[in-house]
């Protein structure tokens, strides 16, 4: 079982920066596949980044050059550096855990923190 608890979020604007931080429960957390989604109001859960227990990363085409994940195996905590930030990237940011490979379906992510709130005002 692997608990995550996300934090970091706020209001920020535009061309600013956050950095979301993921913190995980567990002996396993090496061994899991992180990734972050976000969730805007009336639209589907999407997957911004990934990052391997290897270390691989993935990046939404949307946020790529912008935003960085991280993972500290030592702290079993992930992160999402996020730069320049777009009125756009406005949305309820989650944090996932699955073992094995990275995907991007969210379906597919077993374990899911409650979320942090990013707003971006223009």
């Amino acid at each position: 079982q692997v608990q995550l608890v996300e934090s970091g979020g706020g209001l920020v604007q535009a061309g600013g920066s956050l950095r979301l931080s993921c913190a995980a429960s567990g002996r396993t957390f090496s061994s899991y596949a992180m990734g972050w989604f976000r969730q805007a109001p009336g639209k589907q859960r999407e997957l911004v980044a990934a990052i391997s227990s290897g270390g691989s990363t993935y990046y939404a085409d949307s946020v790529k050059g912008r935003f960085t994940i991280s993972r500290d195996n030592a702290k079993n905590t992930v992160y999402l550096q996020i730069d320049s930030l777009k009125p756009e990237d406005t949305a309820k940011y989650y944090c996932a855990a699955r073992p094995g490979v990275v995907v991007i379906i969210a379906t597919q992510y077993d374990y899911w923190g409650q979320g942090t709130q990013v707003t971006v005002s223009s």
